[in-house]
């Protein structure tokens, strides 16, 4: 007798361990999203079960989610980096570059490339003659642990009004005008979050000096 119950014991014993095997991998809804995404979860596995929406305003990689892509799973965040000061454009040259989300990771590097060019010789260019300006510095930037921020496009810009600003996340200062990347010719695109704008972004000029924001994709 004493040896069936023994056999049972190690029998429940073993059954229970194999059952309490939990995958972290997969989506549970006891967790935050920041520890599902800590523990590996794919973000397409979260949005299936809850949607993007949920991952608006969520601290997580160096800023603040204000997008998802829900064909890959990538993850944009956004962060205020107007604590620096207002910085200028760069060299002034002619340049139409994306405006989608996403497309700011390219179009600061067009910027920067277009800076070592020599634009003092070009229709209407002027050089800067400095690395001190808003799109070098961003590439160079390590900020919060990483070193692969860049400066959003317009549409970026918009949704980080929508989704970050207007939900009083981001700490972004409504007495400034920010850079997006986004160029058209000679005048680039430029955001305020002073609701008095709506959100949108307007054509600004490369003589300005503005505020930045740093975005990176994850």
């Amino acid at each position: 007798m004493k040896k069936s119950v023994f056999i049972l014991l190690a029998f429940l014993i073993s059954n229970c361990s194999d059952d309490d095997t939990v995958d972290p991998t997969v989506f549970n809804n006891n967790l935050s999203i920041i520890e599902n995404l800590e523990n590996g979860v794919a973000v397409l596995d979260i949005t299936n079960a809850l949607g993007a929406e949920v991952f608006y305003g969520l601290e997580y990689g160096g800023g603040y989610i204000y997008y998802v892509n829900e064909m890959d799973g990538s993850l944009m965040v956004a962060t205020n980096y107007s604590q620096i000061g207002t910085k200028s454009w760069g060299d002034h040259f002619d340049l139409t570059n994306g405006e989608a989300i996403g497309d700011g990771e390219l179009n600061t590097e067009q910027i920067v490339n277009g800076n070592l060019a020599d634009n003092s010789s070009v229709p209407n260019g002027l050089e800067f003659g400095s690395d001190d300006y808003a799109f070098k510095i961003a590439y160079d930037l390590n900020h919060n642990s990483y070193d692969d921020w860049f400066i959003p496009s317009r549409s970026s810009a918009e949704t980080i009004f929508n989704n970050l600003h207007l939900q009083n996340i981001g700490d972004f200062d409504e007495t400034l005008f920010y850079w997006t990347s986004t160029k058209a010719g000679y005048q680039p695109y430029v955001i305020s979050f002073n609701s008095n704008f709506g959100g949108e972004t307007f054509l600004g000029s490369c003589f300005n000096s503005n505020a930045i924001i740093l975005v990176r994709k994850i």
